[in-house]
């Protein structure tokens, strides 16, 4: 199983923004308890549909610029990019079923 790699406010551009692939950016925080809860679900999410969406974290303490620049008020919260731009944004931890669904139209 992959899990999730890490991407900061240095990598971002390169890593999501100018990615072919689809990325999920799951924003999170070591001491927020769900995105703690979160993690080991996206991570089965990403080695399930690896061929179809590519995972990535950015801990919000550690790079405030992006968390800033994609207004992340809460977290968990997860946005879904395609050429650049969030095409879905995800707010919250949730089971596996529903965030499958959320994500339903990124990974058929």
């Amino acid at each position: 199983m992959s899990a999730a790699r890490s991407v900061t406010d240095a990598s971002f551009e390169q890593d999501v923004l100018n990615s072919e692939k689809t990325i999920l950016v799951d924003f999170w925080a070591e001491w927020c308890g769900p995105c703690r809860a979160v993690g080991p679900i996206l991570d089965q999410i990403a080695s399930e549909h690896a061929d179809k969406i590519e995972i990535v974290k950015l801990n919000v303490d550690e790079n405030p610029q992006t968390a800033a620049k994609y207004q992340i008020t809460s977290i968990p919260a997860m946005k879904v990019y395609q050429g650049g731009e969030v095409v879905k944004t995800v707010i919250g931890a949730k089971p596996k079923p529903a965030l499958e669904a959320d994500l339903a139209a990124y990974l058929a």
